[in-house]
């Protein structure tokens, strides 16, 4: 091999590596997350890493629209009067599998308690996998499917706006964000967020 050619095989495993690395660094998917809060944001972080608004404060959620990974069409605004728990996962996340049972089971529980569920799946590559993941973990709530991660980025910068996989908001019932979580939850951490924006009058 010439050097030329060992000089551009370098300069190949040099730039996929590099790529490779900010491919790991922008889907930042891990079953941990940092929060950012204070200054003139309105949020605070707790001690379980979860950022929390305070009702007066909070800032209404961008439109949420689009085809689901089954195809239907969904607006998340048609669920104001509910609080809505906003899931960003997708099916090729290890800790988007670990928290998807706890997803799945407080679903179905608080179902008839004024809460809906909505994920949004993103970077998987076709739909099939995605509906896939849902049937496997017995998740029947809806899933926008945003495979470029479009709908992450309508949300504000400063506010609580999704920056990680997997990440989960709380959207109180006039539609504004009340909670959000950077990191994958169990029960107990997901009950947190979401019962006190549902005692909310």
């Amino acid at each position: 091999m010439s050097a030329a050619s060992r000089s551009r095989t370098r300069r190949a495993v040099l730039l996929t590596a590099v790529a490779s690395a900010a491919a790991v660094t922008l889907s930042a998917c891990s079953s941990g997350g940092t929060s950012g809060g204070g200054g003139d944001t309105n949020f605070v972080t707790g001690n379980n890493g979860i950022d929390t608004v305070a009702q007066g404060k909070r800032v209404a959620a961008p439109d949420l629209s689009g085809a689901t990974i089954d195809g239907k069409q969904l607006d998340v605004a048609d669920y104001q009067g509910k609080v809505v728990v906003l899931n960003v996962w997708g099916s090729w996340c290890g800790p988007c599998r670990a928290e998807a049972k706890y997803f799945s089971k407080i679903s179905k529980e608080y179902a008839a308690k004024g809460v809906q569920f909505v994920g949004i799946n993103t970077r998987d590559t076709s739909t099939g996998v995605a509906v896939a993941f849902e049937k496997d973990y017995g998740i029947t709530y809806p899933s926008l499917y945003d495979p470029t991660g479009k709908l992450m980025l309508r949300f504000k910068k400063g506010t609580l706006n999704p920056q990680l996989i997997p990440s989960t908001l709380v959207i109180d019932k006039d539609g504004k964000v009340a909670a959000r979580a950077l990191q994958a939850l169990g029960e107990e951490d997901l009950l947190s967020m979401l019962k006190p924006v549902l005692a909310e009058k």
